[in-house]
């Protein structure tokens, strides 16, 4: 199963922010693509799909007081927008992804080569819809806001049976989200849990975009999804809603957590050359006592260990009683690696690090 896909993919869900206009709707791809560019970055750009003729119950489609019906009908656009709408994410340098509601969107899916398909929290147990986005076999990200262990690993398992690719994001459906609510110690349980899958953070919280996605990084997390709007005097942003400047803020805050961090943590770290220099020069050496001369063998009554490390010496490191001088050296010089019957002396490669290291 290739997890690689989704590592550092940001997800920038447009959702219903054009409000029905396409040119709006071409607006905030526009910004937003400049933002993924500049930060040299891979993101897709999220749209939601819904067949509204079917969606809405037709006993209920003037009800002006539901809020979601309202904004699902007022937010319509024609397939031939979202076409549009997908063309400008590709030239923009972006992936398309979409949240198919019903079947007929992700048929919908399908006909407009929308590369990722996202299953949002309150459908995350629809098998209906769940099993017709299967049919796809395109990559899928799930949110997982509300949901019960039992319905996760039901969807997990039901991908990993189809060898579909599936990234899970830690997700608190609340809109917008207080930071006592964030709860990213899930992000831990998820990564224990569903070790072979790509761990995300869909996030709604409102008062910062640098704390928790660099604390979700340092978790683990490597996809992260929030919403996207801008500000054009029309239309009100909702609070969980980031503006270009936000999510410019929240993109640097990952490249500082991911440096961070280092290495991953399923390996051990390389440390830099410069660290490697700088503990050399505290290592202690190897010097003479009295003078030993050729043919004597050494114990530690011989020796004595002190700083500094010159070029070619021993250090506390190599040195091991038993050893026999093949060269004399006199008290208080530093005994050299060629001066002893050592193993050490007939490696190559280490004889190269013991000269390349000290004064």
């Amino acid at each position: 199963m290739n997890r690689d896909f989704f590592e550092d993919l940001f997800v920038l869900e447009l959702a219903n922010n054009h409000w029905g206009k396409l040119e709006r709707g071409l607006e905030i791809i526009k910004q937003y693509s400049r933002i993924i560019r500049f930060n040299n970055v891979r993101a897709a750009i999220k749209l939601q799909f819904r067949d509204v003729e079917n969606f809405i119950h037709k006993d209920f489609r003037n009800r002006q007081d539901i809020r979601y019906i309202k904004k699902t009908l007022d937010t319509q656009l024609s397939l031939e927008d979202y076409a549009t709408m997908v063309e400008a994410i590709r030239k923009g340098g972006c992936i398309p992804m979409a949240t198919p509601f019903d079947e007929a969107s992700v048929e919908m899916c399908v006909a407009l080569d929308i590369k990722i398909i996202k299953i949002g929290s309150s459908d995350l147990n629809d098998w209906f819809l769940i099993e017709k986005i299967a049919t796809t076999k395109k990559p899928v990200i799930v949110s997982t806001g509300g949901a019960s262990l039992k319905d996760i690993d039901d969807l997990v398992l039901f991908f990993e049976n189809r060898n579909i690719p599936l990234a899970i994001n830690h997700c608190v459906s609340l809109y917008p989200t207080e930071d006592y609510d964030l709860d990213l110690n899930q992000i831990d349980f998820l990564k224990n849990r569903y070790p072979n899958h790509t761990i995300g953070f869909s996030t709604h919280e409102y008062h910062d975009w640098t704390n928790s996605i660099m604390i979700a990084y340092a978790k683990g997390a490597r996809t992260f999804e929030r919403h996207i709007d801008i500000r054009d005097g029309t239309t009100k942003i909702s609070p969980y809603c980031s503006l270009p400047d936000q999510v410019d803020t929240w993109i640097k805050a990952y490249k500082k957590a991911r440096e961070m961090s280092g290495s991953p943590g399923t390996q051990h770290r390389v440390p830099p050359k410069e660290e490697i220099e700088y503990l050399d020069s505290l290592v202690r050496g190897v010097y003479a006592k009295h003078d030993l001369p050729v043919g004597h063998t050494l114990t530690m009554d011989d020796v004595y260990l002190a700083i500094p490390l010159q070029k070619g010496q021993i250090s506390c490191r190599e040195m091991m009683q038993g050893e026999v001088m093949i060269k004399a050296v006199e008290k208080d010089k530093p005994v050299m690696i060629e001066m002893i019957d050592s193993p050490f002396a007939e490696n190559a490669e280490l004889k190269k690090i013991i000269y390349s290291r000290g004064l």
